[in-house]
């Protein structure tokens, strides 16, 4: 039986207060006034006054508006028809479509028993070769994307999302820009995407409650579409937006603050969503790729430095290109194992002459006399910055690794690279220079 209150206590921004008894963490109520009807959602619980956080924000809501409390948590409908639809962060359609009743599924539940879990075993292929080559994602991995403010994020992101072998795409979106969100839903539909992605999306001129749940209700539909054994990877950006929106909640509830400002409970909050990655036996996989922008270049902030203790691994997206040090794919060998039996050998020599080729170039830029070998590290590091690190190479990973062979072979003889012989004798290519000392 619903419970029904007319009396609000206290209105403190977007956050409201009544006395009521029965009422559960997390609980859904509408809150029902003059201008109109809101959800809202139990936050806190002290003795029988229960603190809860309307949607719409609180703006218009009086004292004396009516709070009725639903029984249930927050739902969002689950069906095949979620397909090729945008949503709001309380999954609201934002594309003039119809709304979505049948098959209601709670958020926010928890996530898979470790126990169940298998250990991930494919790749996921994206034709980026800075990620299929060098740092392999992984099925059911949680990596995250640390960038700054500027860097094309998005932009790398909408590009897996058209690219990444997987059989759908959930994009959650946190106070994303408009135009932002414009120019994901144009690459999605011109590159035909749009008909396996599912997009809930919360601008920074929605209420900030809502940011807090676009992770959840996004990572809630890829769980069930994963038992159903769909292959689903989830994009989730910005994470730090979803920090901030919880931090200015944190502050509205006068929670003691922790480091910057946000609360005690940062790390716990960013697991258990992150923790939904998973690779179901017999069934199918959870993917999570989730941008955290950080502020200053500062990895050491809060929300990246605890993201680094929850995820495996991370990419780090620097000058419009994806940084061979510093990011790292902690699950890589596990897959680059079963690729092509040059694969660890030809990513390692070429990762080993880039940092050699860094360190040329700071000689240079001091003033040192270079030798034949420090301008050949010159070139290198030009050719593979171009033929590798730049965003707009898009090849299979096959074509990276003979690509990979073809730059070495532009820049250095055979036994300069340091890798296996039999390699070398089975895929340097032919009719290069120096293929007659190979």
């Amino acid at each position: 039986m619903q419970k029904v209150y007319s009396k609000i206590e206290s209105i403190a921004g977007n956050v409201i207060s009544v006395r009521a008894e029965g009422v559960r963490y997390g609980e859904l109520a509408t809150v029902q006034g003059k201008y109109g009807t809101s959800l809202a959602e139990v936050i806190r619980l002290y003795d029988d006054m229960v603190s809860l956080q309307v949607y719409s924000g609180g703006r218009g809501v009086s004292t004396g508006d009516e709070v009725r409390f639903l029984g249930h948590p927050m739902q969002i409908s689950f069906s095949e028809n979620l397909l090729g639809r945008i949503f709001t962060g309380s999954g609201e359609p934002r594309d003039n479509g119809p709304e979505l009743h049948e098959n209601l599924i709670e958020i926010g539940g928890p996530s898979v028993n470790p126990a169940k879990r298998i250990i991930p075993r494919n790749m996921i292929r994206t034709g980026i070769p800075m990620i299929d080559m060098f740092n392999t994602l992984v099925e059911s991995q949680k990596l995250p994307i640390f960038s700054v403010s500027g860097e094309p994020y998005n932009d790398l992101l909408a590009r897996i999302a058209l690219q990444a072998e997987v059989d759908m795409i959930i994009l959650g979106g946190i106070g994303l820009k408009h135009d932002d969100y414009l120019a994901f839903k144009q690459q999605l539909e011109q590159g035909g995407a749009m008909s396996r992605t599912i997009f809930f999306v919360h601008t920074a001129a929605d209420p900030v409650v809502e940011a807090l749940m676009v992770p959840d209700i996004s990572l809630a539909v890829a769980e069930k579409f994963a038992l159903q054994g769909k292959k689903v990877l989830v994009l989730l950006t910005d994470m730090t937006n979803f920090a901030d929106a919880m931090k200015e909640i944190a502050i509205t509830m006068e929670q003691v603050p922790s480091n910057r400002g946000y609360p005690g409970d940062l790390y716990s909050q960013l697991a258990a969503r992150y923790e939904k990655a998973v690779d179901f036996e017999g069934a199918g996989s959870i993917t999570v790729l989730g941008a955290t922008t950080m502020p200053g270049d500062d990895v050491t902030h809060p929300v990246p430095d605890n993201t680094g203790y929850i995820t495996e691994g991370q990419y780090y997206l620097r000058n419009g290109r994806i940084e061979p040090f510093g990011s790292l794919s902690r699950l890589k060998q596990l897959v680059n194992s079963d690729t092509r039996n040059d694969h660890r050998a030809i990513m390692d020599g070429m990762i080993r002459l880039y940092a050699a080729s860094k360190e040329t170039n700071e000689k240079k830029s001091m003033g040192f006399r270079m030798s034949d070998w420090d301008e050949k590290l010159l070139k290198y590091g030009d050719l593979f910055e171009k033929a590798m690190m730049d965003l707009s190479v898009n090849i299979p990973l096959e074509e990276a690794l003979d690509l990979g062979w073809k730059t070495l072979a532009d820049c250095f003889e055979p036994a300069e690279t340091g890798l296996p012989s039999k390699l070398i004798e089975q895929y340097w290519p032919k009719g290069t220079a120096t293929a007659e000392h190979a």
